[in-house]
């Protein structure tokens, strides 16, 4: 009977040092979704107007379908730690970005792209990965960018971490 207390004791010290690990690890803020969506089907325009102009082919059908659904399940989650971008038709990737590896933020707008109102955002980052990311044919309008920019400072001041370039 002692020994069953004994081991009891034992366990309940294991319990609780495994649930103030857990808290430890945890202690930080939870991840929230910023921002999540998709690229602009704007982005094929060209391929789907060839596509259209040779419909008769049958084979373009295919063409435009592949870029449609390539575009479709490719989706960009902002979160106020990470940027994840899942891509894949039948088989999905998902490449993780930590914000504070973000060294800076362009956009561009390409004649045609101001006329629809979508913008591609393109990142240099530190990780040695992906050193360039780019998002393209994101809505204008919902400001990207700045909200990306956010987040970035915020998570530094978070982790107390600088950028610095040594040449």
């Amino acid at each position: 009977m002692e020994t069953l207390s004994r081991f009891s004791g034992l366990l309940r010290m294991g319990l609780v040092a495994n649930e103030v690990s857990v808290s430890e690890t945890n202690s930080g803020v939870p991840e929230e979704i910023v921002w999540r969506g998709t690229s602009s089907q704007w982005k094929n325009f060209w391929v789907y107007l060839l596509c259209g102009l040779f419909c008769w082919l049958i084979v373009p059908v295919f063409f435009a379908l592949a870029y449609y659904l390539q575009t479709r399940c490719k989706v960009f989650e902002l979160t106020t730690q990470r940027l994840k971008i899942t891509s894949g038709v039948f088989t999905k990737v998902t490449e993780t970005l930590e914000l504070y590896r973000v060294k800076d933020i362009e956009t561009r707008q390409p004649f045609f792209s101001q006329l629809v109102g979508i913008e591609n955002v393109q990142m240099t980052t530190s990780d040695a990965s992906s050193p360039f990311v780019l998002i393209e044919a994101v809505p204008s309008s919902i400001g990207f960018a700045d909200k990306l920019r956010n987040q970035v400072e915020i998570i530094r001041q978070q982790k107390r971490v600088r950028e610095i370039d040594i040449e």
